[in-house]
């Protein structure tokens, strides 16, 4: 059975840096894909940065430069470097991993940033 599980989230001021993870359980990690998602209140669910299982990635235009997204295959764990936060960045931050065409969705983690 395939859990996804973020941790990391919290208060931040504007200008810092916050590190989510996601841990994953279940085989095939390594050809899973994976993905960072955030929802503001009152908006839609977007995407904010993914990794493919070949380890290509690709960002969101509003967070490219800002944020990496990595993956320790061992550690079935994927990581969302977030730096120079900003109060727009608020949101509950989801991770979400692809395998076989199915995917799994973790409880997110709030992140907010002040101003």
């Amino acid at each position: 059975q395939v859990q996804v599980v973020e941790s990391g989230g919290g208060l931040v001021q504007a200008g810092g840096s916050l590190r989510l993870s996601c841990l994953t359980s279940g085989s095939g990690f390594s050809i899973s894909a994976m993905g960072w998602y955030r929802q503001a209140p009152g908006k839609q669910r977007e995407s904010v940065a993914s990794i493919s299982a070949g380890g290509n990635t690709d960002y969101a235009d509003f967070v490219r430069g800002r944020f990496s997204i990595s993956r320790d295959i061992a550690k079935y764990t994927v990581y969302l470097q977030m730096n120079s936060l900003k109060p727009e960045d608020t949101a509950v931050y989801y991770c979400r991993r692809r395998y076989r065409g199915t995917d799994y969705w973790g409880q997110g983690t709030q992140v907010t940033v002040s101003s």
